[in-house]
């Protein structure tokens, strides 16, 4: 999940924690409703002691949750008008419910059907961490070798974290690479080598006791993984899990989804209109770029139930499979004394729910128009999952609690639509300084002159400053991309930045020495990491920007 940025929680790190937060809730009535249910139903769970549950769940429950799923389902899209979406649940190795809803895309009569493939988004961290478990069964990597042992020529900003930085490590977001490092890079059409290498600018926080969701650190242990292997991560996907898997409809290539004529259409919300999309993940791959349909991931729902087992085979090594599934760190803290904590494993969430249940989940979102969420419940061999083609709004977690909810209790027990909901506006609130604000009348402004140029930023590269009929524009990333600088008071302009994390327009000052030539400006959104300054390169032409470095791993 691109990717909660962070100036106003990122995308993505909200899309991590969200499912393990409202899990980790205390909710009094969800477990008054269990205990209620368990005098009726089977005996607790048999095995070993820390397998064993004292309420057990009824197993007319779970048949209820699926009869009442195309009513949850349609009713949450009625209410915020996400074009379609698609459902698939699994229990004790069968497929017990899959079907689609709505339309591939608005304004065109394709409907979407089970075998609709969409775009996972950060549901492909936990898909990708199972290719990795593959390869760690097979003995062509381990879980804890460092990353450096495959991409030597990868640093981070301390010397003894680039040596000991674990394949693990990067997959629980434990590296101590700022949270979204890397995705503003991606926004400006930077590439995956690209980014990776820019990573040893970052500075890092404590290793290993630090949670930061990171697409690209993730990223980082899938292309070691993958070099390791001797081919390039799309096609070790495809080899390791999804053709073995049977999972024919499902890639890590944006072009062969963009081919697939049954593929579901990203959409974003603008106002109360929703308007068709794209949306690119090619550079975070290992984190964002999978696409399937429900039926696939059942399929991949059934080999995590069942221990890496495929009609009794065994297609990836147990323990490979269950380090993944441990917890690695401290995601979400408890916010108050009777809170749960949640954690994070290797690409999925592992948390504690209501019934003191093992739940395993994760969300993906692109704010151009994906969510997606699943959840098993490994002591019931249960698991659900939603995909659907709207921008992120809480439509797949508030399907998947309500599912639950009534698995574990009988019935829904709070209202997850608008507990959802609430979380998920907070993504959409632009925390730029001039949010809301309008420029002053009549604020004076120097020549247009004055700001003209090349400016360089060790980080993000050059960025160019043009006047076109009259007006300024800013020239940003590898093959530029041309904006708008639009005055808003003295040095400061206004411009709205490219990709996942712009919400809207943000601020960019200039420094100016008395009445010569601007020496650099100021970005607020491009600050978080410390490289929002790009400075002013002497002697340079005004009309095209300074190539990048050509970095590689």
């Amino acid at each position: 999940m691109r990717n909660l940025l962070r100036h106003a929680l990122p995308v993505t790190l909200v899309l991590g924690l969200v499912v393990g937060a409202a899990a980790c809730t205390s909710d009094d009535s969800s477990s008054n409703a269990a205990g209620d249910a368990s005098a009726t139903t089977r005996p607790p769970a048999s095995g070993p002691p820390d397998a064993t549950y004292d309420h057990a769940i009824d197993p007319a429950n779970i048949d209820k949750a699926v009869a009442e799923l195309p009513t949850m389902v349609q009713e949450s899209l009625d209410r915020t008008g996400v074009p379609g979406a698609a459902v698939a649940v699994v229990h004790d190795g069968q497929v017990v419910y899959s079907n689609g809803f709505g339309v591939r895309e608005v304004g065109k009569d394709g409907k979407i059907d089970p075998n609709t493939v969409f775009q996972v988004a950060s549901v492909s961290k936990s898909i990708g961490a199972t290719v990795i478990a593959s390869e760690v069964g097979k003995g062509t990597v381990a879980w804890d070798d460092p990353v450096t042992k495959y991409l030597p020529g990868f640093a981070l900003s301390d010397p003894w974290v680039t040596d000991n930085a674990t394949i693990a490590d990067f997959y629980s977001h434990r590296s101590g690479l700022p949270a979204a490092a890397g995705d503003q890079l991606e926004d400006m059409g930077y590439g995956r080598d690209y980014v990776l290498t820019q990573m040893r600018q970052l500075a890092l926080d404590p290793f290993r006791i630090t949670y930061h969701y990171t697409n690209f650190g993730m990223t980082v242990g899938g292309e070691a993984v993958a070099k390791a292997a001797g081919v390039p991560w799309e096609q070790l996907s495809a080899r390791a899990l999804y053709e073995p898997l049977g999972m024919t409809s499902t890639t890590s290539d944006y072009e062969k989804f963009l081919a697939e004529p049954n593929r579901a259409v990203v959409h974003r919300r603008e106002g109360s209109t929703w308007v068709p999309s794209s949306r690119d993940a090619t550079a975070q791959d290992p984190a964002g770029g999978v696409n399937s349909s429900v039926t696939d991931l059942a399929k991949w729902m059934q080999l995590q139930l069942d221990n890496g087992k495929v009609e009794g085979q065994q297609l990836i090594d147990e323990d490979a499979l269950l380090a993944m599934r441990a917890p690695a760190v401290v995601s979400s803290p408890p916010n108050t004394p009777e809170s749960r904590t949640g954690f994070y494993g290797h690409g999925m969430n592992v948390s504690i729910d209501p019934a003191a249940r093992l739940r395993l989940s994760h969300s993906g979102a692109f704010f151009r128009g994906a969510a997606t969420n699943y959840a098993l419940l490994p002591s019931e061999n249960l698991g659900i999952v939603v995909l659907t083609n709207g921008m992120p709004l809480g439509v797949p977690e508030t399907i998947n609690a309500q599912f639950m909810d009534i698995v574990q209790t009988g019935g829904v027990t709070r209202d997850w639509a608008t507990a959802y909901t609430g979380v998920f506006e907070k993504l959409f609130v632009n925390p730029s300084e001039l949010e809301g604000k309008t420029p002053p009348a009549n604020a004076p402004q120097r020549p247009n002159a004055t700001y003209v140029g090349v400016y360089t930023n060790p980080y993000f590269g050059s960025a160019t400053v043009i006047e076109v009929d009259g007006k300024l524009k800013l020239r940003l990333g590898p093959t530029p991309m041309e904006f708008d600088l639009t005055h808003f008071d003295g040095e400061t302009f206004s411009f709205t930045p490219p990709g996942e994390g712009s919400l809207g327009p943000t601020a960019i000052t200039f420094t100016v020495a008395g009445s010569g030539s601007a020496t650099s400006f100021l970005s607020e959104y491009y600050s978080t990491d410390g490289f929002g300054n790009w400075v002013k390169a002497p002697g340079t032409p005004s009309t095209a920007p300074v190539p990048p470095n050509d970095n590689s791993l």
